[in-house]
């Protein structure tokens, strides 16, 4: 009798996870946060665990699955296209994996959870000067959303709400953030070539090669 022996140990959701065997135009999404959670969820970036990050102050709920894109960096990449295509120069990537919005008619009762999306457009955000681009997806195969492949089928309601979420969710009653904005709604081709990107981003950080010293 064979005995095959498996990991006890669970995968770390950024760097133990594929962006997917049909990256970028279907990708795993790690799910950190859903529309019922009253509290911030965000993974932690050594150990892999979901943690408490802080409690939402006030009432906004993000109104789809969030979460990241595995083995994606936003670095040198990613801020290079952002500062191209918004004309401003020295935009840097939020040095963090690649966030995604994920939209599905079924609600989803917990994070912590991988999915299988498809981009199909995003929000180009800026946050203290840095590019923070919010990837909005499809989950494969939902009732509702499944078909789309384009930004434009989607109401421009929901990207509205989308945007009011990312520019007030850490804001006070009554104040304003000038740090945070978002320039432009972007489509699907220009979601995948960033998602390429923050692949080659996470390579050139955590996947330079080993230099051997000739001794």
């Amino acid at each position: 009798m064979t005995t095959t022996l498996v990991s006890s140990h669970k995968a770390h959701p950024w760097h133990g996870v594929v962006p997917g065997d049909r990256a970028p135009d279907v990708v795993n999404a790690y799910i950190e946060l859903v529309p019922t959670d009253t509290v911030k969820y965000e993974v932690d970036k050594e150990y892999g665990i979901l943690r408490l990050d802080r409690p939402q102050k006030f009432s906004n709920q993000c109104p789809t699955l969030y979460g990241f894109i595995p083995q994606t960096y936003c670095g040198l990449g990613v801020g290079s296209f952002c500062s191209a295509r918004i004309g401003e120069p020295n935009i840097e990537g939020d040095g963090d994996p690649l966030d995604i919005c994920v939209l599905t008619e079924r609600p989803v009762g917990h994070g912590d959870i991988l999915v299988r999306a498809i981009p199909i457009g995003g929000l180009r955000m800026i946050d203290g000067g840095k590019s923070d681009d919010k990837i909005i997806a499809v989950l494969q195969d939902d009732g509702v959303f499944g078909d789309w492949r384009e930004i434009s089928a989607c109401p421009a309601k929901l990207i509205d709400r989308l945007r009011h979420y990312f520019l007030t969710y850490k804001l006070e009653p009554d104040s304003i953030d000038p740090r945070v904005r978002i320039t432009d709604v972007f489509d699907a081709e220009e979601a995948k070539k960033i998602i390429g990107l923050a692949c080659e981003d996470y390579d050139a950080t955590f996947r330079r090669p080993v230099k051997v010293v000739a001794e």
